[in-house]
């Protein structure tokens, strides 16, 4: 049985694997990596966080390190470096277009190697999953989390992308396992794993610093599930969680940006913080964090508060977006909710349907409320106490999931489904146990053998979408959503198009012997340098009459929405391509018109 699990282990690693690899190189760079990939490898080079300072560092240097062994030119003289004044926003992409395209590199073999540690990042990410499920429920429940995280469309498309989502879902999930740990057992070693894993998360994404207070609240908690010292046990677990949080600030966090600012000089460092966050209220930790910048110790730490602070403001400020027939400029409380609904495979959401049902199934019998006896409610109390001491760890998860889902429906940051992914390791893992247990319990070997059809004909279901629809897994919708042909009229940008199909853009010039295409493009890739004098920039407003007509559908979405009440910036504008149908597709999400033969 050992071997089976390790080949059906290994199977499932090596799909994922394949999956992301053979697709790598013919998936045009996308829009933030355009800022990602440059500021890695600038970081590692140049010890300087002038650029992209609103993402943690970490994931963009493991990007970097295969770069360091090609001969690459960087543009340090250049104005998008040195930067004489405070930059603005998009400077880091204008970095980002002359390091590629600009400096002699050669941009599908960089954008083609600094993939690669992100498949890592992906693979090391799905044997955790599967080994932090077998760990609470056997192998079984290990392999079936592994098989739904393996085969997630979402998973796969941004798992293989210089982007720092897949890298958060796997920061989460160490930092909250081991926090767990140290709860369950606050031993020496326990606190020093727990501080390192929450270093590590809070240097891949700044979302998670939502895991502090949720720590917190976990301590309250677990301290509560003691019956005569709960006072007691939480001043010393509540000591002993600002010693692992500690542990992480000194052994990671500041280290990892003591190096990131050693050639940033102090006083541009300062600069460029006050810049930015003066753009706003000036707050008293907005404040402090100018005031730090420059101070040779506290520098690494401002550095890490001026991100923070940053990512707060781009979360309130919002992102004019797309989103079922309108435009706008704030969030959308439904959103997430019909994102989730539409992005994940439909026979996922009916496995989790069954998970929860089998799991009130299997809870129902210590819950009952025909019995009014004292004895019996003193027996459930105690019942409830033991269940949440020893499996306090999936009372985390599922706290987790509501707590992060809640927050990201409130937010005016709606540009992906992608912002969910520090909630699907749980998900994976809990529907996974939900199932296993429930036919645990099924008592007749008659029903067994039915259950095991019908699992087994949804787990087939499930599979199909990220074999059927690679290598196009960031275009996917169910078929609630339309589908991965038609998922763009409920939401675009990272959801569908985050210029990914470039390259098949170029293909298709090539093989219709295109002289002229007028192109408006939304991603991270460069069309002048690679259409040359074929590539016209379109303009929306003097649309061309005759010829090649291609453009993103994020683009093209954007200029047929309806405006929302909130939205005051200009709609309609491709309103021209309203009743035409396109000539063709550049993969799923590059439309092509041929207004010679329409």
């Amino acid at each position: 049985m050992k071997i089976l699990t390790c080949l059906a282990v290994l199977g499932l690693l090596g799909t994922a694997f394949l999956l992301g690899f053979l697709s790598l190189r013919d998936t045009a760079l996308t829009f933030d990596e355009l800022a990602h990939i440059p500021a890695g490898y600038s970081y590692l080079t140049q010890q300087d966080y002038r650029v992209n300072p609103e993402h943690p560092p970490l994931l963009k240097d493991l990007a970097a390190l295969p770069l360091l062994f090609l001969d690459l030119n960087f543009p340090d003289e250049g104005q998008n470096w040195q930067q004489k004044e405070a930059p603005a926003w998009w400077v880091q992409f204008d970095l980002g277009t002359e390091f590629l395209y600009g400096s002699g590199n050669n941009p599908r073999e960089v954008i083609s190697w600094s993939r690669i540690p992100m498949l890592g990042l992906f693979l090391l990410l799905l044997l955790l999953v599967f080994l932090t499920a077998r760990q609470l429920a056997g192998t079984k429940a290990g392999l079936l989390a592994l098989f739904f995280a393996a085969l997630s469309p979402t998973l796969l498309a941004h798992g293989r992308l210089v982007t720092t989502d897949v890298a958060a879902a796997l920061g989460a999930l160490i930092a909250l396992v081991t926090w767990v740990k140290f709860l369950q057992g606050p031993s020496w070693r326990n606190m020093a794993v727990a501080g390192l894993a929450f270093g590590i998360a809070m240097s891949l994404k700044f979302t998670l610093v939502l895991l502090i207070p949720f720590f917190a609240f976990l301590i309250l908690f677990y301290s509560l599930l003691y019956e005569k010292r709960r006072l007691k046990a939480f001043f010393v677990y509540a000591a002993k969680g600002a010693a692992v949080g500690l542990i992480g600030v000194v052994f990671v966090l500041w280290p990892l940006y003591q190096f990131h600012v050693a050639k940033y000089p102090a006083e541009r460092q300062k600069r460029d913080t006050a810049a930015v966050l003066m753009e706003g209220r000036f707050t008293a930790p907005e404040k402090l964090t100018v005031w730090a910048s420059d101070k040779p110790i506290l520098r690494p730490l401002a550095q890490y508060a001026r991100g923070v602070l940053m990512a707060g403001q781009r979360s309130t400020a919002g992102n004019t977006t797309y989103f079922a027939g309108e435009i706008t400029a704030q969030g959308n409380l439904q959103y997430f909710p019909i994102l989730y609904l539409t992005k994940l495979p439909l026979a996922f959401h009916i496995l989790a349907l069954l998970a929860l049902l089998g799991a009130l199934w299997m809870f129902l019998p210590r819950v009952s409320i025909n019995s009014r006896s004292e004895i019996y409610r003193h027996r459930h109390k105690i019942t409830i106490r033991s269940w949440l001491k020893e499996r306090f760890v999936l009372f985390a998860m599922i706290l987790w999931v509501l707590l992060y889902f809640g927050f990201a429906i409130q937010g005016n940051l709606n540009i992906g489904v992608r912002h969910l992914l520090p909630i699907f390791p749980f998900l994976y893992i809990l529907v996974a146990l939900g199932l296993v247990k429930t036919y645990e319990r099924i008592p007749l070997p008659f029903n067994k053998r039915i259950a095991l059809l019908s699992l087994t004909a949804l787990l087939f279901w499930y599979a199909l979408p990220a074999l059927s629809t690679t290598p196009h897994f960031l275009s996917y919708y169910n078929v609630l959503g339309g589908g991965t042909e038609n998922g763009y009229k409920i939401a675009v940008d990272s959801n569908y198009d985050w210029g990914q199909d470039f390259y098949r853009l170029l293909r298709f010039v090539e093989e219709n012997d295109i002289q002229k295409i007028h192109l408006a493009y939304f991603g991270g890739e460069n069309p002048e340098y690679w259409l040359g004098d074929k590539y016209v920039k379109l303009n929306p407003q003097e649309p061309p009459q005759e010829g090649w007509v291609a453009i993103s559908v994020n683009e093209l979405m954007g200029g047929l929405a309806e405006p929302a009440p909130d939205y005051t910036g200009p709609t309609h504008y491709y309103d021209w391509l309203k009743y035409k149908t396109p000539t063709a597709r550049a993969g799923t999400s590059i439309f092509l018109y041929n207004l010679n033969g329409n």
